[in-house]
Protein backbone atom coordinates (compact mmCIF):
# COMPACT_ATOMS: atom_id res chain seq x y z
CA UNK A 1 0.00 0.00 0.00
CA UNK A 2 1.48 3.48 -0.94
CA UNK A 3 1.84 5.70 1.89
CA UNK A 4 -0.72 8.29 2.94
CA UNK A 5 0.23 11.97 4.58
CA UNK A 6 -2.39 13.09 6.91
CA UNK A 7 -2.89 16.36 8.61
CA UNK A 8 -4.28 16.74 11.46
CA UNK A 9 -5.11 19.82 14.43
CA UNK A 10 -2.67 19.35 17.48
CA UNK A 11 -5.09 18.45 20.22
CA UNK A 12 -6.37 15.82 18.14
CA UNK A 13 -2.63 14.61 17.31
CA UNK A 14 -1.15 14.68 20.82
CA UNK A 15 -3.83 12.45 22.00
CA UNK A 16 -3.46 9.48 19.63
CA UNK A 17 0.41 9.64 19.85
CA UNK A 18 0.51 10.48 23.54
CA UNK A 19 1.94 6.61 25.14
CA UNK A 20 -0.42 7.21 28.19
CA UNK A 21 -3.64 6.52 25.45
CA UNK A 22 -1.88 4.08 23.49
CA UNK A 23 0.41 4.39 20.49
CA UNK A 24 -1.36 3.96 16.64
CA UNK A 25 1.31 4.39 14.12
CA UNK A 26 0.66 7.03 11.38
CA UNK A 27 0.01 4.31 8.71
CA UNK A 28 -2.07 2.29 10.67
CA UNK A 29 -4.30 5.31 11.63
CA UNK A 30 -4.46 6.79 7.99
CA UNK A 31 -5.62 3.28 6.61
CA UNK A 32 -8.28 2.89 9.36
CA UNK A 33 -9.42 6.35 8.64
CA UNK A 34 -9.56 5.36 4.98
CA UNK A 35 -11.36 2.46 5.95
CA UNK A 36 -14.16 4.39 7.65
CA UNK A 37 -14.34 7.45 6.01
CA UNK A 38 -12.47 6.88 2.37
CA UNK A 39 -10.42 8.98 0.16
CA UNK A 40 -8.08 11.34 2.82
CA UNK A 41 -6.84 14.90 1.68
CA UNK A 42 -4.78 17.50 3.71
CA UNK A 43 -6.52 19.54 5.89
CA UNK A 44 -7.95 22.74 4.33
CA UNK A 45 -6.68 26.37 5.30
CA UNK A 46 -9.29 27.87 7.60
CA UNK A 47 -11.53 30.48 6.13
CA UNK A 48 -11.56 33.48 8.10
CA UNK A 49 -14.12 36.77 8.80
CA UNK A 50 -12.67 39.44 10.83
CA UNK A 51 -15.85 41.75 12.36
CA UNK A 52 -15.20 45.03 14.28
CA UNK A 53 -17.89 47.45 15.90
CA UNK A 54 -17.38 51.17 15.68
CA UNK A 55 -17.01 52.65 19.47
CA UNK A 56 -18.62 49.10 20.87
CA UNK A 57 -17.37 49.63 24.49
CA UNK A 58 -16.51 46.21 26.75
CA UNK A 59 -19.36 46.53 28.98
CA UNK A 60 -21.80 46.83 25.84
CA UNK A 61 -23.14 42.81 25.19
CA UNK A 62 -25.12 40.89 27.72
CA UNK A 63 -22.74 38.74 27.94
CA UNK A 64 -20.55 40.87 30.02
CA UNK A 65 -23.50 41.92 32.63
CA UNK A 66 -24.76 44.71 30.81
CA UNK A 67 -28.60 45.51 32.54
CA UNK A 68 -30.01 46.33 29.39
CA UNK A 69 -28.61 45.58 25.80
CA UNK A 70 -29.81 42.56 23.68
CA UNK A 71 -27.33 40.65 22.27
CA UNK A 72 -27.65 36.85 21.91
CA UNK A 73 -25.91 36.24 19.10
CA UNK A 74 -22.92 37.82 20.75
CA UNK A 75 -23.74 36.05 23.83
CA UNK A 76 -23.70 32.93 22.37
CA UNK A 77 -20.60 32.95 20.27
CA UNK A 78 -19.12 33.98 24.04
CA UNK A 79 -20.98 30.99 25.25
CA UNK A 80 -19.62 28.55 22.82
CA UNK A 81 -15.62 29.92 21.43
CA UNK A 82 -12.65 31.42 23.06
CA UNK A 83 -14.23 34.48 24.97
CA UNK A 84 -11.19 36.83 25.48
CA UNK A 85 -12.11 38.76 28.61
CA UNK A 86 -8.86 40.77 28.43
CA UNK A 87 -8.68 41.94 24.97
CA UNK A 88 -7.38 45.41 23.58
CA UNK A 89 -7.88 47.65 20.95
CA UNK A 90 -4.34 49.10 19.95
CA UNK A 91 -5.49 52.64 20.32
CA UNK A 92 -8.23 54.25 22.20
CA UNK A 93 -9.50 55.83 18.85
CA UNK A 94 -10.66 54.43 15.31
CA UNK A 95 -8.22 54.86 12.69
CA UNK A 96 -5.11 53.89 14.46
CA UNK A 97 -6.94 50.72 16.24
CA UNK A 98 -7.60 50.09 12.08
CA UNK A 99 -3.48 50.18 11.49
CA UNK A 100 -3.47 48.02 13.97
CA UNK A 101 -5.66 45.30 13.30
CA UNK A 102 -4.42 45.38 9.22
CA UNK A 103 -0.69 45.94 10.42
CA UNK A 104 0.03 43.92 13.38
CA UNK A 105 2.31 47.54 14.46
CA UNK A 106 1.35 50.16 16.32
CA UNK A 107 -0.35 52.87 14.79
CA UNK A 108 2.31 55.73 15.43
CA UNK A 109 4.83 53.75 13.50
CA UNK A 110 3.66 54.96 10.45
CA UNK A 111 2.36 58.32 11.38
CA UNK A 112 -1.70 56.99 12.12
CA UNK A 113 -1.77 59.17 14.99
CA UNK A 114 -5.38 59.69 15.37
CA UNK A 115 -8.99 59.69 13.28
CA UNK A 116 -8.26 61.03 9.74
CA UNK A 117 -4.80 60.23 9.34
CA UNK A 118 -4.17 57.91 6.70
CA UNK A 119 -2.06 54.92 6.70
CA UNK A 120 1.00 55.17 4.56
CA UNK A 121 1.11 52.87 1.27
CA UNK A 122 4.42 51.29 2.22
CA UNK A 123 2.76 49.30 4.88
CA UNK A 124 1.93 45.23 4.42
CA UNK A 125 -1.34 44.40 5.64
CA UNK A 126 -3.36 41.16 6.31
CA UNK A 127 -4.83 41.72 2.77
CA UNK A 128 -1.21 41.60 1.20
CA UNK A 129 -0.40 38.68 3.19
CA UNK A 130 -3.81 36.26 3.13
CA UNK A 131 -3.89 37.19 -0.68
CA UNK A 132 0.02 35.96 -1.12
CA UNK A 133 -1.03 33.09 0.84
CA UNK A 134 -4.06 31.87 -1.93
CA UNK A 135 -6.87 33.54 -0.57
CA UNK A 136 -9.96 35.50 -2.00
CA UNK A 137 -9.82 38.69 0.10
CA UNK A 138 -12.23 41.44 0.62
CA UNK A 139 -13.08 44.68 2.98
CA UNK A 140 -16.69 45.81 3.69
CA UNK A 141 -17.77 48.63 5.60
CA UNK A 142 -15.75 51.59 7.56
CA UNK A 143 -12.33 52.05 6.31
CA UNK A 144 -10.84 55.16 7.91
CA UNK A 145 -7.03 54.88 7.12
CA UNK A 146 -7.52 57.01 3.72
CA UNK A 147 -9.56 57.30 0.96
CA UNK A 148 -11.57 54.46 -0.81
CA UNK A 149 -11.89 55.84 -3.72
CA UNK A 150 -9.84 54.09 -6.84
CA UNK A 151 -6.78 56.76 -7.29
CA UNK A 152 -5.97 56.80 -3.12
CA UNK A 153 -3.00 54.69 -2.72
CA UNK A 154 -3.74 53.58 0.55
CA UNK A 155 -7.82 52.28 -0.61
CA UNK A 156 -8.26 48.93 0.68
CA UNK A 157 -7.29 47.56 -2.84
CA UNK A 158 -4.01 49.07 -2.58
CA UNK A 159 -3.80 47.25 0.86
CA UNK A 160 -4.31 43.99 -0.55
CA UNK A 161 -7.91 43.82 -0.44
CA UNK A 162 -9.42 41.87 -4.44
CA UNK A 163 -12.97 44.06 -3.27
CA UNK A 164 -14.48 46.29 -1.29
CA UNK A 165 -17.43 48.26 -0.40
CA UNK A 166 -16.48 50.46 1.63
CA UNK A 167 -16.56 53.85 3.30
CA UNK A 168 -14.26 56.32 4.28
CA UNK A 169 -15.15 56.81 7.67
CA UNK A 170 -18.57 56.23 9.60
CA UNK A 171 -21.88 55.61 8.17
CA UNK A 172 -25.62 55.21 9.12
CA UNK A 173 -29.01 53.73 8.27
CA UNK A 174 -28.86 54.08 4.36
CA UNK A 175 -25.40 54.27 3.45
CA UNK A 176 -23.10 55.63 0.46
CA UNK A 177 -20.40 53.39 -0.10
CA UNK A 178 -17.81 53.18 -2.88
CA UNK A 179 -17.69 50.05 -4.20
CA UNK A 180 -14.00 49.24 -5.63
CA UNK A 181 -12.83 52.52 -5.98
CA UNK A 182 -16.21 53.82 -7.85
CA UNK A 183 -18.57 56.72 -7.88
CA UNK A 184 -20.52 56.39 -4.04
CA UNK A 185 -23.64 55.53 -3.81
CA UNK A 186 -26.04 54.80 -1.98
CA UNK A 187 -27.79 51.41 -0.21
CA UNK A 188 -31.17 51.70 1.05
CA UNK A 189 -30.86 49.48 4.80
CA UNK A 190 -29.58 48.77 7.69
CA UNK A 191 -26.30 49.31 7.33
CA UNK A 192 -24.80 46.25 9.64
CA UNK A 193 -27.35 44.17 7.28
CA UNK A 194 -26.08 45.58 4.30
CA UNK A 195 -22.49 44.77 4.78
CA UNK A 196 -23.13 40.82 5.73
CA UNK A 197 -25.18 40.88 3.25
CA UNK A 198 -22.29 42.09 1.05
CA UNK A 199 -19.89 39.72 2.80
CA UNK A 200 -22.15 36.59 2.40
CA UNK A 201 -22.20 37.71 -1.85
CA UNK A 202 -18.41 37.69 -1.64
CA UNK A 203 -18.36 34.03 0.33
CA UNK A 204 -20.08 32.21 -2.58
CA UNK A 205 -18.23 33.41 -5.07
CA UNK A 206 -14.86 32.71 -3.37
CA UNK A 207 -16.51 29.10 -2.92
CA UNK A 208 -17.38 28.60 -6.74
CA UNK A 209 -14.18 29.59 -7.55
CA UNK A 210 -12.44 26.70 -4.81
CA UNK A 211 -10.54 29.57 -2.79
CA UNK A 212 -10.24 30.55 0.61
CA UNK A 213 -11.63 33.41 1.91
CA UNK A 214 -10.77 36.42 4.31
CA UNK A 215 -13.64 39.02 4.62
CA UNK A 216 -12.56 41.93 6.91
CA UNK A 217 -16.03 43.65 7.81
CA UNK A 218 -15.60 46.82 9.84
CA UNK A 219 -19.44 47.91 10.81
CA UNK A 220 -20.81 51.67 11.23
CA UNK A 221 -22.51 50.51 14.61
CA UNK A 222 -22.84 51.60 17.09
CA UNK A 223 -20.94 55.18 16.59
CA UNK A 224 -22.60 58.04 16.61
CA UNK A 225 -25.17 59.84 15.55
CA UNK A 226 -27.65 56.84 16.07
CA UNK A 227 -30.46 55.49 13.79
CA UNK A 228 -32.64 52.46 14.93
CA UNK A 229 -35.08 50.38 13.28
CA UNK A 230 -38.72 50.68 14.88
CA UNK A 231 -38.05 47.08 16.19
CA UNK A 232 -35.04 47.32 17.34
CA UNK A 233 -35.89 51.00 18.86
CA UNK A 234 -38.94 49.19 21.15
CA UNK A 235 -36.70 46.37 22.68
CA UNK A 236 -35.30 50.05 24.66
CA UNK A 237 -38.33 52.16 24.86
CA UNK A 238 -38.47 51.39 28.67
CA UNK A 239 -35.14 52.34 30.05
CA UNK A 240 -34.71 53.29 33.65
CA UNK A 241 -36.72 57.00 34.63
CA UNK A 242 -32.96 58.52 35.82
CA UNK A 243 -31.82 58.22 32.09
CA UNK A 244 -34.61 60.88 31.19
CA UNK A 245 -33.07 63.69 34.22
CA UNK A 246 -29.42 63.31 32.06
CA UNK A 247 -28.62 64.69 29.09
CA UNK A 248 -25.68 64.30 26.45
CA UNK A 249 -23.72 66.14 23.47
CA UNK A 250 -23.73 64.08 20.42
CA UNK A 251 -23.82 64.70 16.30
CA UNK A 252 -27.52 65.77 15.06
CA UNK A 253 -28.98 63.62 12.44
CA UNK A 254 -30.72 66.19 11.10
CA UNK A 255 -27.87 69.25 10.93
CA UNK A 256 -24.76 67.40 11.47
CA UNK A 257 -23.56 69.50 13.99
CA UNK A 258 -23.90 69.02 18.04
CA UNK A 259 -26.62 69.26 19.69
CA UNK A 260 -28.00 68.08 23.47
CA UNK A 261 -30.15 65.49 23.64
CA UNK A 262 -31.98 63.66 26.68
CA UNK A 263 -29.81 60.32 27.70
CA UNK A 264 -32.63 58.15 27.30
CA UNK A 265 -33.45 58.99 24.06
CA UNK A 266 -29.92 58.35 22.74
CA UNK A 267 -29.30 55.09 24.65
CA UNK A 268 -31.99 54.22 23.34
CA UNK A 269 -31.33 54.67 19.48
CA UNK A 270 -27.39 53.30 20.19
CA UNK A 271 -28.99 49.77 22.07
CA UNK A 272 -31.47 49.26 19.23
CA UNK A 273 -27.64 49.85 16.48
CA UNK A 274 -26.04 47.30 18.93
CA UNK A 275 -29.06 45.05 18.56
CA UNK A 276 -29.15 44.98 14.90
CA UNK A 277 -25.50 45.02 14.53
CA UNK A 278 -25.72 41.41 16.68
CA UNK A 279 -29.26 40.37 14.51
CA UNK A 280 -26.61 40.99 10.87
CA UNK A 281 -23.64 38.48 12.93
CA UNK A 282 -26.27 35.61 13.41
CA UNK A 283 -27.14 36.08 9.54
CA UNK A 284 -23.93 35.40 8.58
CA UNK A 285 -23.81 32.74 11.13
CA UNK A 286 -26.57 30.64 9.51
CA UNK A 287 -25.64 31.16 6.22
CA UNK A 288 -22.02 29.51 7.15
CA UNK A 289 -23.91 27.04 9.39
CA UNK A 290 -26.40 26.27 6.06
CA UNK A 291 -23.36 26.60 3.58
CA UNK A 292 -21.38 24.03 6.01
CA UNK A 293 -18.62 26.27 6.42
CA UNK A 294 -19.15 27.00 9.84
CA UNK A 295 -16.97 24.22 11.07
CA UNK A 296 -13.31 25.50 9.65
CA UNK A 297 -14.34 29.12 9.25
CA UNK A 298 -12.64 31.40 11.88
CA UNK A 299 -15.34 34.50 13.01
CA UNK A 300 -13.39 37.10 15.19
CA UNK A 301 -15.02 39.71 16.96
CA UNK A 302 -14.02 42.69 18.45
CA UNK A 303 -14.71 46.84 18.81
CA UNK A 304 -12.38 49.42 17.82
CA UNK A 305 -12.02 51.51 21.34
CA UNK A 306 -14.10 52.13 24.81
CA UNK A 307 -17.33 53.62 25.00
CA UNK A 308 -17.86 57.40 24.08
CA UNK A 309 -19.13 59.82 26.37
CA UNK A 310 -22.56 59.87 25.03
CA UNK A 311 -22.75 56.30 26.48
CA UNK A 312 -20.91 56.59 29.65
CA UNK A 313 -23.66 54.88 31.72
CA UNK A 314 -22.08 50.95 32.66
CA UNK A 315 -18.70 51.19 31.87
CA UNK A 316 -16.84 49.70 34.89
CA UNK A 317 -13.90 51.12 34.00
CA UNK A 318 -11.73 54.37 34.41
CA UNK A 319 -11.42 56.59 31.63
CA UNK A 320 -13.64 56.55 28.02
CA UNK A 321 -12.88 56.38 24.74
CA UNK A 322 -9.65 58.78 23.88
CA UNK A 323 -7.94 57.62 27.23
CA UNK A 324 -5.17 54.98 27.64
CA UNK A 325 -6.75 53.91 31.08
CA UNK A 326 -8.85 50.58 30.40
CA UNK A 327 -11.80 52.34 29.94
CA UNK A 328 -10.58 53.46 26.58
CA UNK A 329 -9.14 50.65 25.32
CA UNK A 330 -10.29 47.30 26.83
CA UNK A 331 -13.08 45.87 24.46
CA UNK A 332 -15.26 42.96 23.64
CA UNK A 333 -13.00 39.97 22.16
CA UNK A 334 -14.89 36.40 21.00
CA UNK A 335 -12.81 33.80 18.60
CA UNK A 336 -15.33 31.23 17.18
CA UNK A 337 -13.91 28.43 15.28
CA UNK A 338 -15.12 24.93 16.20
CA UNK A 339 -12.60 22.64 13.59
CA UNK A 340 -9.70 24.48 16.29
CA UNK A 341 -12.20 25.61 19.46
CA UNK A 342 -14.02 22.63 19.90
CA UNK A 343 -15.27 23.45 23.57
CA UNK A 344 -16.05 26.96 25.31
CA UNK A 345 -13.26 28.87 26.74
CA UNK A 346 -12.61 31.55 28.53
CA UNK A 347 -9.00 33.34 28.30
CA UNK A 348 -7.72 35.73 30.82
CA UNK A 349 -4.51 36.64 28.76
CA UNK A 350 -4.05 39.91 27.42
CA UNK A 351 -4.40 40.02 24.02
CA UNK A 352 -4.52 42.63 21.53
CA UNK A 353 -5.74 43.83 18.17
CA UNK A 354 -2.05 43.78 17.10
CA UNK A 355 -2.24 40.09 17.72
CA UNK A 356 -4.25 39.85 14.49
CA UNK A 357 -1.78 40.00 11.64
CA UNK A 358 0.68 37.64 13.38
CA UNK A 359 -1.70 35.15 14.30
CA UNK A 360 -3.06 34.93 10.63
CA UNK A 361 0.80 34.46 9.22
CA UNK A 362 0.96 31.62 11.42
CA UNK A 363 -2.08 30.06 10.74
CA UNK A 364 -1.63 30.56 6.73
CA UNK A 365 2.38 29.59 7.16
CA UNK A 366 3.17 32.47 5.81
CA UNK A 367 6.31 35.14 7.02
CA UNK A 368 6.18 37.77 8.57
CA UNK A 369 6.51 41.16 7.07
CA UNK A 370 10.55 42.38 7.56
CA UNK A 371 9.23 44.94 10.16
CA UNK A 372 8.92 45.54 13.50
CA UNK A 373 6.14 43.55 14.12
CA UNK A 374 4.09 44.73 18.03
CA UNK A 375 1.71 41.77 18.07
CA UNK A 376 2.20 38.37 18.99
CA UNK A 377 0.90 34.71 17.67
CA UNK A 378 -1.84 33.53 19.36
CA UNK A 379 -1.84 30.08 18.17
CA UNK A 380 -0.71 28.88 21.24
CA UNK A 381 -3.79 30.40 22.80
CA UNK A 382 -6.19 28.74 19.89
CA UNK A 383 -4.47 25.67 21.12
CA UNK A 384 -5.30 26.04 24.87
CA UNK A 385 -1.34 26.37 25.30
CA UNK A 386 -0.71 30.09 26.41
CA UNK A 387 -1.53 31.06 29.86
CA UNK A 388 0.43 34.51 29.49
CA UNK A 389 1.26 36.67 26.93
CA UNK A 390 5.38 36.63 26.44
CA UNK A 391 5.57 40.10 26.00
CA UNK A 392 3.99 43.79 27.17
CA UNK A 393 1.11 45.53 25.16
CA UNK A 394 1.98 49.56 24.92
CA UNK A 395 -0.34 52.12 24.07
CA UNK A 396 0.81 55.78 23.32
CA UNK A 397 -1.67 58.56 21.99
CA UNK A 398 1.13 60.55 20.52
CA UNK A 399 0.38 64.62 20.62
CA UNK A 400 -0.28 65.73 17.56
CA UNK A 401 0.12 68.98 18.56
CA UNK A 402 3.95 70.25 17.35
CA UNK A 403 2.91 67.57 14.32
CA UNK A 404 0.70 69.48 12.71
CA UNK A 405 2.24 72.57 13.08
CA UNK A 406 5.80 71.13 12.11
CA UNK A 407 5.20 72.56 8.68
CA UNK A 408 6.47 68.98 7.63
CA UNK A 409 6.03 67.57 4.12
CA UNK A 410 3.20 65.52 3.44
CA UNK A 411 4.01 62.05 3.25
CA UNK A 412 0.90 61.57 0.27
CA UNK A 413 -0.27 64.26 -1.77
CA UNK A 414 -3.21 66.45 -0.54
CA UNK A 415 -5.33 65.50 -3.88
CA UNK A 416 -5.40 61.72 -2.99
CA UNK A 417 -5.99 62.07 0.75
CA UNK A 418 -9.56 63.63 0.10
CA UNK A 419 -12.41 61.60 0.82
CA UNK A 420 -15.43 60.91 -1.60
CA UNK A 421 -17.66 59.20 0.81
CA UNK A 422 -20.14 61.40 2.85
CA UNK A 423 -20.92 61.43 5.94
CA UNK A 424 -23.76 63.03 8.36
CA UNK A 425 -21.81 64.45 10.76
CA UNK A 426 -19.76 67.62 10.08
CA UNK A 427 -16.94 68.53 10.06
CA UNK A 428 -14.99 71.87 9.30
CA UNK A 429 -18.25 72.27 7.48
CA UNK A 430 -18.15 69.61 5.52
CA UNK A 431 -19.78 66.23 5.18
CA UNK A 432 -16.41 64.08 3.87
CA UNK A 433 -13.04 63.55 5.80
CA UNK A 434 -9.80 64.61 4.33
CA UNK A 435 -6.61 62.52 5.69
CA UNK A 436 -3.42 63.05 6.11
CA UNK A 437 -0.10 61.91 6.98
CA UNK A 438 3.14 63.56 7.61
CA UNK A 439 6.68 63.18 7.05
CA UNK A 440 9.11 62.78 10.28
CA UNK A 441 12.92 62.90 8.65
CA UNK A 442 13.88 63.76 12.24
CA UNK A 443 13.23 62.44 15.97
CA UNK A 444 13.14 65.39 18.48
CA UNK A 445 12.70 64.87 22.31
CA UNK A 446 9.15 66.26 22.15
CA UNK A 447 8.18 63.21 19.96
CA UNK A 448 8.06 61.03 23.48
CA UNK A 449 5.19 62.76 24.73
CA UNK A 450 1.77 62.51 25.25
CA UNK A 451 -0.38 59.92 27.67
CA UNK A 452 1.45 56.26 27.25
CA UNK A 453 1.07 52.69 28.71
CA UNK A 454 2.56 49.93 29.10
CA UNK A 455 0.51 46.61 30.57
CA UNK A 456 2.30 43.43 31.76
CA UNK A 457 0.97 40.20 32.64
CA UNK A 458 -0.18 42.00 35.83
CA UNK A 459 0.78 45.93 35.96
CA UNK A 460 -0.16 48.41 34.33
CA UNK A 461 2.20 52.05 33.76
CA UNK A 462 0.17 54.85 32.57
CA UNK A 463 2.24 58.04 32.03
CA UNK A 464 0.21 61.50 31.75
CA UNK A 465 -2.88 59.70 31.81
CA UNK A 466 -4.77 62.71 32.23
CA UNK A 467 -2.64 65.21 29.95
CA UNK A 468 -1.52 67.15 32.97
CA UNK A 469 1.31 68.52 31.65
CA UNK A 470 3.90 67.14 33.88
CA UNK A 471 4.13 63.71 32.91
CA UNK A 472 3.11 62.27 35.93
CA UNK A 473 3.33 58.08 36.65
CA UNK A 474 0.42 56.14 37.87
CA UNK A 475 0.72 52.73 38.30
CA UNK A 476 -2.02 49.73 38.91
CA UNK A 477 -2.02 46.01 39.60
CA UNK A 478 -4.71 44.52 36.69
CA UNK A 479 -5.37 41.08 38.98
CA UNK A 480 -6.20 43.21 41.83
CA UNK A 481 -7.27 46.09 40.46
CA UNK A 482 -9.08 46.31 37.02
CA UNK A 483 -10.59 49.85 37.25
CA UNK A 484 -7.29 51.41 38.42
CA UNK A 485 -8.39 52.68 41.68
CA UNK A 486 -5.30 52.02 43.52
CA UNK A 487 -2.43 53.67 42.90
CA UNK A 488 0.85 52.22 43.33
CA UNK A 489 3.39 54.18 41.78
CA UNK A 490 5.22 54.89 45.23
CA UNK A 491 4.90 51.66 46.93
CA UNK A 492 6.35 49.53 43.70
CA UNK A 493 8.92 51.92 42.41
CA UNK A 494 11.19 49.35 40.98
CA UNK A 495 8.09 47.62 39.04
CA UNK A 496 7.81 51.24 37.75
CA UNK A 497 11.33 51.75 36.59
CA UNK A 498 11.35 48.64 34.43
CA UNK A 499 8.64 48.86 32.78
CA UNK A 500 8.89 52.45 31.90
CA UNK A 501 12.72 52.01 30.88
CA UNK A 502 10.46 48.87 28.35
CA UNK A 503 8.33 51.72 27.37
CA UNK A 504 10.94 54.17 25.98
CA UNK A 505 12.79 51.52 24.43
CA UNK A 506 9.84 50.53 22.15
CA UNK A 507 8.79 54.50 21.84
CA UNK A 508 12.65 54.17 20.20
CA UNK A 509 11.87 51.73 18.32
CA UNK A 510 8.39 53.16 17.13
CA UNK A 511 9.86 56.48 16.01
CA UNK A 512 12.73 54.87 14.20
CA UNK A 513 9.81 53.32 12.17
CA UNK A 514 8.03 56.71 11.83
CA UNK A 515 10.89 58.38 10.39
CA UNK A 516 10.69 55.96 7.30
CA UNK A 517 13.36 53.59 8.44
CA UNK A 518 11.79 50.48 8.12
CA UNK A 519 10.45 50.87 4.55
Amino acid sequence: MDSITVHFPKPFWNFWTNPKRGFISTLKLACALAVLGGALTAAEPPNIILLMGDDHGWDETAYNGHPHLVTPVLDEMAAFGLRLDRFYSGAPVCSPTRGSFLTGRHPNRYGTFTPNWSIRPEEITIGHIMKQAGYATAHFGKWHVGPVKADSPTNPGAMGFDEWLSHDNFFDMNPIFSRNGGPPKKYEGESSEIVIDETIRFIKEAKQKKKSFMAVVWFGSPHEPYIGLKKDLALYANLPEKYKEQTVALTSIETGLRVTRPLNEVLQERYAEITAMDRAIGKLRDYLDDANLRENTIVWYCGDNGVPSSANVTNPFRGLKGNVYEGGIRVPGIIEWPARIPEPRISDVNTVTSDILPTLCDLADQSLPGVPIDGVSLEPLLNGEMTERPEPICFWNYNTGPEENSGREPYIEPELQAGTTPLLKQMNGVYTRTFRNLKHPKIAKQDYEGPRAITSSRYKLVIDGERSGEPARELFDLRLDPYEEHDLAQDLPAIVEILEKQLVDWQDSVLHSLTGGDY
